[in-house]
């Protein structure tokens, strides 16, 4: 995108309201930022500046700068963090590592495509089509281009690392590097890995002719030259990568503290696992991805305040540990399609999942933030009223009360009944009919029918008297005073939208109205889906907020909702949009 020079439109300071809607937004876009490291980022008074230009496609590109360096740039209203950013937080976007030959080609526009990819011991990230991704050269975890993924993980495995798999939107040495202080990657050890899988993916990288002969088509000349080059770089990448893993001859000062960190990761990985096999996985949803299981099931069970790394634990894969769980014969696991396992069985009686007691507090997600503090969300008691119009003044004068009174539906049923018995409205012959007089007429009475209809039945009475008062509805939430509004309460909205090469984005609308934070629920989301999500203002609603989330994802909303909020359904309409069993 930024491979050619652009066009600046605009070059101004920051507002103190975009200031913070900035930060709500980063802290929606990239969940793993900690409130400090945000305001890092975006500081209180320090210079930020809102550069507005036109890259050389003519794309719109909102970018913000700190310190002389652009931080963010902002696309069709998503965020994503340049290599400035994401050389102070490496771990902020799931990495992907590649040949340092190929960045020429990243630095003149090019994708990155599958056979250019380094598979790492641990194996790939698990992301999704759309996600966004780092990628960084092999020996330096330092990222030198930002993308978005073309296909899923497991899309990826499964064609065997074959076609496009990231559109690269910026990169090292690019035109809005260059608008930065041109500074250069900084050197970050990539992490620890295995002997054993160093040495095998050293000596694969040195024999296997497949990926020697994609190299080849990745370069344009000096193929032997580079190829060498290859290979002294992993070689050095693998000494200092043993240099750093606690199990070879005592070469880390303190191993005890990297041993307890691996027991707990491995004690947080069971944990995460029995959770979700106990509480969230159930018979009708076998068989089931691996990745599905961990993106959409595990994740979403770790504890707050903690973040499950399966390569910090003693298993460094996914399908080490379900191996594991298998010989255990906890789960059952196959390779349904080639290079993508499932999960076919699971025995729920086993000792393992019968006795994992399930943990409190609830998990993040049943909470919700109100600045500092955090509490568990109860939904608010909503209660229809009726507002008394001038029309209808005269039929509750009577009872004390005048224009724009509020009742409840119970009062006006009263109100009703005790002016038809006062008036002796009754008819003698049919206890069931009410004779109407000329308030009754004029109160509930089209004008067509005031000369036809003499009497009404009392439920066809009551319901046209409810029908012609305004409607009103009393909101309250939990330790708080009622508000009453008038006019009808207004249902959280789900609906699908078409986006730029017919993707389909889930927006949801009016949460605040049931005291639901748009930001929270976007970060919640944002991990429970796998999928990117935004918070922009709702169109056509003052102060009003939507959140987006790439793909459909109204089963996981409706889950969360109705299950986890205990929200009633009559206040929340889409839910018929979420996908058919069986269908993507």
């Amino acid at each position: 995108m930024f491979a050619k020079a652009f066009r600046v439109k605009s070059h101004t300071a920051i507002k103190g309201s975009d200031r913070r809607k900035l930060r709500a937004d980063m802290t929606a876009a990239f969940p793993t930022l900690g409130t400090d490291q945000v305001t890092e980022l975006v500081p209180g008074k320090e210079e930020l500046n809102v550069v507005k230009l036109y890259a050389h496609r003519g794309d719109a590109v909102t970018v913000y700068v700190s310190g002389g360096n652009p931080i963010l740039f902002e696309l069709e209203k998503n965020l994503y963090p340049t290599v400035y950013t994401l050389w102070s937080y490496p771990d902020l976007l799931p990495t992907f590592t590649t040949w340092p030959q190929v960045l020429e080609k990243l630095l003149g526009g090019a994708d990155l495509m599958l056979p250019g990819l380094v598979v790492p011991p641990a194996g790939l990230p698990q992301v999704q089509k759309g996600d966004l991704c780092a990628i960084a050269l092999v020996g330096n975890r330092a990222p030198v281009a930002v993308g978005v993924a073309a296909v899923s993980t497991s899309e990826m495995l499964t064609s065997g690392l074959k076609g496009r798999g990231f559109s690269v939107l910026h990169t090292y040495q690019d035109h809005l590097w260059q608008s930065g202080d041109k500074s250069s990657p900084p050197s970050i050890t990539p992490l620890g890995l295995d002997p054993p899988d160093v040495t095998e993916e050293k000596r694969s990288i040195q024999v296997d002719p497949t990926l020697q002969g994609d190299m080849r088509h990745l370069t344009l000349e000096g193929v032997e030259e580079e190829n060498g080059e290859v290979q002294q770089r992993c070689g050095e990448q693998s000494l200092s990568e043993a240099s750093e893993d606690p199990s070879i001859g005592g070469l880390n000062p303190d191993p005890t503290d990297s041993k307890t960190l691996q027991e707990q990761m491995d004690a947080l990985l069971q944990r995460c696992f029995l959770h979700a096999l106990k509480c969230r996985i159930k018979k009708a949803d076998l068989p089931l991805l691996t990745s599905t299981l961990l993106g959409s099931h595990m994740f979403s069970c770790c504890p707050e305040g903690r973040q499950l790394d399966i390569k910090k634990s003693s298993y460094k894969k996914l399908s080490k540990f379900l191996q594991h769980m298998q010989q255990e014969q906890v789960i059952q696991v196959k390779e349904l399609s080639k290079g993508v396992e499932s999960i076919v069985a699971v025995d729920w009686k086993h000792l393992r999942i019968t006795s994992f007691v399930i943990p409190e507090p609830s998990p993040t997600s049943q909470t919700v933030q109100e600045g500092s503090r955090e509490q568990p969300y109860h939904p608010p008691d909503i209660k229809p009223l009726y507002c008394v119009p001038a029309s209808m003044t005269l039929l509750f004068q009577e009872s004390g009360h005048k224009k724009g009174s509020v009742l409840e539906g119970s009062e006006v049923r009263t109100i009703i009944i005790n002016y038809a018995k006062k008036n002796d409205l009754v008819d003698a012959d049919n206890k069931h009919l009410v004779k109407l007089d000329p308030v009754l007429c004029d109160s509930i009475l089209e004008k067509s029918e005031q000369h036809t209809v003499m009497k009404l039945p009392w439920d066809s009475l009551l319901t046209r008297c409810l029908e012609k008062l305004q409607p009103a509805y009393q909101v309250t939430f939990p330790g708080q005073e009622p508000i009453v509004k008038k006019g009808k309460i207004c249902p959280i909205d789900i609906t699908l939208a078409q986006r730029a090469s017919n993707k389909k984005v889930t927006l949801v609308r009016n949460l605040e109205a049931y005291g639901l934070d748009p930001c929270e629920v976007a970060a919640i989301l944002q991990q429970r889906c796998q999928a990117s999500t935004t918070v922009t203002p709702a169109p056509g609603a003052k102060d009003g907020l939507q959140v987006q989330i790439q793909g459909n994802q109204v089963h996981h909303l409706g889950r969360l909702l109705l299950e986890e909020y205990q929200l009633p359904r009559k206040h929340i309409q889409g839910l018929e949009k979420a996908p058919k069993p069986g269908k993507k």
